[in-house]
């Protein structure tokens, strides 16, 4: 007979094979078909906002795996707020100016941006800029990832460019903005400024030389054949050099080395003896630092005095304790300077290049510049050692090359202005992980003032003027008014395309000399200013989104973001309204390979999104995203992707068991709980405890525990135990039996509930899920318009827990009893066995009630409890003969006429059915 037919066997149309790659773009149509973003904000309306702020993208290329972690986390927050009780709308934006995309117009387009123009240039950065937000829109979607599309932010839009210049309007009304003569970071390949949060170090080799600076005018303390010597890796800086910094507590030395007079500071006197190949030298004489400020030294090779000066940046960790000062080239060299009124020589130009104040270096590159440098100061007897040395040196963010300081007139916001208050709202925001607080607030205090501008023309221009008679430049309410008023109607390329006349407001005279001719400023304002600007322009009322509220209850980004857009945000918001622009911050780490290498193409370790979403499918992307901690840096690989494809397939199954079992179930017949086997009540009762998990895991943002919670319950309590042990009872017990309706029972809750609490991390499989789920009452339309479980205190049960934590313990024994006799060849099949279990006398009782849950739950045929010292397991052959339908072994086989071949339940099942 075909036992088969009369067994309870599961009929699914739930497929076993994932195909993600194909089933994911039909659940993509169907989103967009039924417009779930819009249902999820209709169902939510009127609940608690949260608002995640989307930290803008740059549009300058396809995405990669760090922006594949970093919108699926932002996705997963989204999701889990939205079925946690909250209005959640999400209005992603995009990044859309700035010099990487005029350097992808140049190269891709062969366009000289001077020969085109500016107005000309800009309408290809923007149709640049556009392309790739439509492409990265695409490939967000690909992901996923549920949002506004059809209503993003663009930092191009007009009416982003006018908030933005209310913020610089705000903030130069209140005194924050100003224009100076400063060094600041200097691209020579992109012509710009650059401010710190586009700064990169890397190793650089560099010449390392000690140079004398002889005295000219000891001030009665010094020899005239002393000499000063200072240590540098920039001889290209020394045509700049007006000043040696001394530290003015630090002890110096005249120490005679040979026929030398060197000054040097005592504590790096053994170090630099060693440079010199020198044993010892004697000292003549003892000074500390201030007791030789206002010494003159000579230049080295220039016909200029420099002076002593001291200040306490100078440290004794390396070189001479004696600093060349180039107040052109260096922070530090021109704060110090700019005390003793010391003129600011900045000889290199925009490109690089040596002006004709360089002297004999005109027209060099400054770089290749410092070979003919440390030849004339051989050739003048300057140089005393020279030699190599690789440290981290400062590169553009952008171009990857060296940059330098270079003094020039630029735009300033003054962090000073409102340091303190920004220090004060670091500390009122919540920061995830907590490191995060420390880290921004040392960087914001001790940041120096923001250089915002620059010098492209890709951007929000700065909304100055200047008086055409006398030079003051303008900025009052009433221009930045009309400015923000043109920007707002035309978009900021009314700057490049309309004449000067309609860009002054009517009636504008200069408040210093009463002219009414002006110019206009040229530069940009740095991207920063114009990301930093994103919170007053969506999230500040009214907007184009009015679902948003300030301020944002969210940030979240990279944790290179604490010197970037984190701490761009906080500059203008707090200038202008005191206030930081987030409640809290979360930031995650990168994206490495499996030793921990950065992605580069050039190592080959790159994994390609597009690839992995082609050949695994988007879900295996986002089950990555959730299975690391991301407060780390995450590692990517083939093989780490093939283990969550591995792990994908464990969690699938797991439903489509479910789903396959519950073919024949209503859930409206559900069984009360009362009416659960105990085996049934314990299942739910530790459904709820990774429930709870699971839950405060999102709350928290700790989502790796969310997968391994929910992976574990599966591969662990569901499909190696709970699914494992009731297969008996759905398979051979009648369709209509309490015992199996108790099971399906169960399955269903598990079901309902391991899918909503995946919907944040499993969007395209948790909708596929959905279609083959059957409810009570009228049925969402998707999957995401459900609410998560809620906790529920009945199916906590302590005596239940004790009851089986001892049951399991002894299982737990039993499993390894049986795996011992499979290997001795005693049995092949757990229900082959009968196992005698000896427990204590006293205790004999107690198992004697747990004696068939045991029995069930070992997936043995018999189980025979004696008295003994303490649990001991025997294995032996079961008793009588095999059950062709369920398969245990009993006594009792073949003694039904009508079914030898069954045991007694098996028979009454199987005649029951035939009777029907």
């Amino acid at each position: 007979m075909d036992w088969s037919k009369t067994l309870n066997l599961p009929k699914t149309d739930f497929p076993m094979r994932a195909n993600l790659p194909q089933r994911e773009p039909e659940i993509l149509r169907f989103w967009e078909e039924i417009d779930l973003y819009r249902l999820v904000q209709q169902k939510t309306a009127g609940r608690p906002k949260f608002i995640l702020h989307d930290g803008p993208p740059y549009a300058n290329g396809h995405i990669h795996l760090g922006h594949v972690l970093n919108k699926v986390l932002k996705d997963i927050i989204i999701k889990y707020r939205s079925m946690s009780g909250y209005d959640a709308p999400y209005i992603p934006g995009w990044d859309t100016h700035g010099l990487p995309i005029e350097q992808q117009v140049i190269k891709s387009l062969g366009l000289d941006r001077r020969k085109v123009g500016p107005v000309e240039f800009r309408r290809r950065c923007k149709e640049y800029a556009l392309r790739f937000v439509e492409i990265q829109r695409q490939e967000f979607k690909r992901l996923g990832v549920r949002a506004d599309w059809e209503h993003p932010y663009l930092t191009l839009m007009p009416f982003y460019e006018a908030r933005q210049i209310e913020v610089f309007g705000e903030m130069a009304k209140r005194g924050y903005i100003y224009r100076g003569l400063r060094p600041v970071y200097w691209c020579p390949t992109c012509e710009t400024a650059l401010a710190e949060a586009e700064i990169e170090y890397a190793p650089k080799e560099s010449p390392s030389i000690y140079v004398r600076f002889r005295v000219k005018d000891g001030k009665g303390l010094l020899p005239s054949d002393a000499a000063f010597v200072i240590w540098t890796t920039t001889p290209w800086t020394l045509p700049a050099n007006v000043a040696v910094c001394l530290h003015p507590d630090l002890d110096y030395v005249l120490v005679r080395v040979g026929k030398e007079r060197l000054v040097v500071a005592e504590a790096l006197l053994p170090s630099f003896l060693e440079v010199l190949g020198v044993e010892k030298g004697e000292i003549e004489a003892r000074f500390k630092g201030k007791e030789l400020e206002g010494v003159v030294l000579e230049h080295p090779f220039f016909e200029r005095d420099s002076l002593v000066v001291v200040d306490t940046y100078v440290s004794a960790e390396q070189g001479t304790g004696c600093v060349h000062n180039a107040p052109g080239h260096g922070e530090e060299d021109f704060i110090t300077c700019r005390r003793y009124n010391l003129p600011v020589i900045s000889p290199v130009d925009g490109r690089g290049y040596f002006t004709e104040e360089g002297g004999p270096f005109a027209g060099k590159f400054y770089l290749e510049a410092n070979e003919d440098i440390m030849a004339e100061l051989r050739r003048r007897g300057a140089l005393l050692a020279a030699g190599r040395i690789t440290h981290q040196y400062p590169h553009c963010w952008r171009c990857k090359n060296p940059v330098f300081f270079r003094a020039t007139e630029q735009w300033f916001a003054s962090i000073d202005g409102f340091r303190e208050q920004a220090l004060k709202a670091i500390r009122s925001v919540r920061w995830i992980p907590a490191w995060g607080e420390e880290r921004i607030y040392n960087m914001v205090a001790s940041r120096g003032d923001w250089c915002i501008s620059r010098q492209r023309w890709w951007g929000v221009p700065l909304p100055v003027f200047y008086c055409a008679r006398c030079g003051k430049e303008i900025i009052n309410e009433t221009t930045i008014e009309h400015i923000k008023n043109l920007f707002a109607e035309h978009g900021s390329d009314i700057w490049y395309s309309a004449p000067l006349e309609v860009l002054v407001p009517p009636g504008l005279t200069c408040p210093a000399c009463g002219s009414e001719e002006f110019t206009k400023e040229e530069d940009i304002m740095d991207v920063w200013f114009d990301s930093g600007s994103s919170h007053w322009a969506v999230l500040r009322q009214p907007s184009p989104w009015p679902d948003q509220h300030w301020p944002a209850d969210l940030y979240l980004e990279g944790s290179d973001q604490h010197r970037g857009w984190f701490n761009s945000s906080l500059s203008t918001a707090v200038a202008i309204t005191g206030q930081p622009p987030y409640r809290a911050v979360l930031t995650h780490g990168f994206v490495v390979d499996e030793e921990g290498r950065k992605m580069s193409k050039s190592l080959g370790n790159v994994v390609d999104p597009q690839e992995v979403m082609t050949k695994l499918g988007a879900d295996i992307l986002r089950l990555w995203v959730c299975s690391a901690d991301y407060r780390g840096d995450l590692a990517a690989s083939d093989n780490i992707l093939r283990q969550v494809a591995e792990a994908y397939r464990k969690i699938r199954n797991t439903f489509r068991f479910l789903l396959a079992n519950l073919y024949d179930f209503d859930p409206a017949e559900a069984l009360p709980y009362e009416q659960l086997l105990e085996l049934d009540r314990y299942l739910l009762m530790r459904l709820e405890e990774v429930k709870r998990r699971v839950l405060k895991a999102y709350e928290e943002y700790e989502f790796h525990l969310v997968y391994h919670s929910i992976y574990s319950f599966c591969v662990v309590d569901l499909s190696a135990f709970y699914l494992n042990v009731i297969k008996d009872r759905l398979y051979c017990s009648l369709p209509y039996a309490r015992e199996r309706r108790a099971a399906q029972t169960v399955q269903y809750r598990v079901l309902l509930d391991l899918l909503r609490l995946l919907v944040p991390v499993l969007a395209f499989t948790t909708e596929e899920i959905w279609r083959y789920v059957k409810v009570v009452g009228e049925k969402p339309v998707s999957v995401q318009l459900l609410d998560l479980p809620e906790p529920d205190d009945s199916l906590l049960d302590p005596d239940l827990a004790s009851r089986w934590e001892k049951l399991l313990r002894v299982r737990e024994e039993v499993l390894v009893a049986l795996e011992k006799a499979r290997k001795e060849k005693l049995i092949g099949d757990s229900l082959e066995a009968k196992v005698r279990l000896f427990v204590k006398a006293e205790e004999l009782e107690w198992w004697n009630s747990a004696r068939e849950d045991l029995r069930t739950i070992c997936l043995v045929s018999q189980l025979e409890l004696l008295p003994g010292e303490g649990i001991k397991v025997e294995v032996e052959p079961a008793e009588g003969q095999k059950c062709a339908r369920c398969w245990m072994y009993s006594p009792e086989v073949g003694k039904d006429e009508n079914y030898p071949e069954l045991c007694p339940r098996c028979a009454a099942v199987v005649r029951e059915l035939s009777s029907r």
